[in-house]
């Protein structure tokens, strides 16, 4: 097992996985990096260099009380570069990870970036305001911290039947990947899975967007309820110059499962252009 120690003196775990190009791979709430693994694998088999950590406060990562907000994640994206030695990578993340890598950007100049990926991602910004009419109301992710507070437990195991949108599109996950999904969520501490729901609800990342300056492949499903389309993947492609957005029709949030064969193909097919 690696850890790595921030600047803020917390420790991530990460896995480092083959040689070659490096891919950073962020992972979404309230997950871990395992959902990674499939395309990991597939990346380290294909001449790539994987790498994969558990952000703070979810996983096998440190859970310190405080670290959530975007200006620290991204700093903890650094250093986890600077440790590993990547240069001249990809940079791919999913869902809440997008955030980090629009983060990344502005905060750090996109230093040691070739290419970035946001898939399902946040970006760039979920909440409804008068400027932002396809966002998500903040009633909304108030009862999701209500349901949370009230019973975790409960509260994800519902969850993730949205999230894989199970009984709304044919080919849907098994009920293991649900199980699986909800054991890494319990591994995650109270207080980063709510202090990170706050983050990705609430931080504005269009001002991060102009700093993108690398081909930017963006890949989002119509059908998806955690993060819907038009505030996200359709809105982040209009503002991300060399930006391409690859739409899965009828597909849910999670990807790295529901498409994984279809995710790994076309992440593929931009890392080797």
């Amino acid at each position: 097992m690696t850890m790595i120690k921030t600047r803020s003196g917390n420790e991530l775990y990460v896995k480092d996985w083959g040689q070659g190009q490096p891919v950073i791979l962020l992972h979404g709430w309230p997950l871990t990096s395992d959902t990674w693994d499939d395309f990991a694998m597939f990346a380290a088999e294909s001449g790539f260099r994987a790498i994969s950590y558990d952000r703070r406060g979810f996983g096998r990562s440190d859970q310190p009380w405080t670290g959530y907000d975007y200006d620290t994640l991204s700093d903890d994206l650094a250093d986890v570069i600077e440790a590993t030695g990547a240069d001249n990578a990809a940079l791919f993340g999913f869902s809440m990870g997008g955030g980090e890598v629009a983060r990344y950007m502005s905060r750090h100049g996109g230093k040691g970036i070739a290419k970035a990926a946001l898939i399902s991602s946040v970006v760039p910004f979920m909440l409804k305001t008068d400027d932002n009419p396809n966002g998500t109301p903040q009633g909304k992710f108030d009862d999701m911290a209500q349901g949370m507070k009230t019973d975790r437990a409960q509260f994800f195991q519902s969850f993730f039947k949205s999230f894989y949108g199970v009984g709304v599109f044919t080919g849907s996950v098994s009920d293991a990947i649900i199980d699986w999904s909800f054991n890494q969520s319990m591994m995650a501490g109270l207080k980063p899975t709510l202090a990170c729901a706050e983050a990705f609800a609430t931080t504005d990342f269009r001002p991060d967007l102009a700093y993108f300056r690398v081909p930017t492949l963006i890949i989002h499903g119509t059908a998806d309820e955690t993060v819907p389309i038009d505030a996200a993947g359709r809105a982040a492609v209009q503002a991300i110059a060399n930006a391409r957005l690859l739409e899965y029709e009828g597909a849910p949030h999670g990807l790295l499962a529901s498409h994984k064969d279809q995710l790994a193909a076309d992440l593929m097919t931009f890392l080797r252009a």
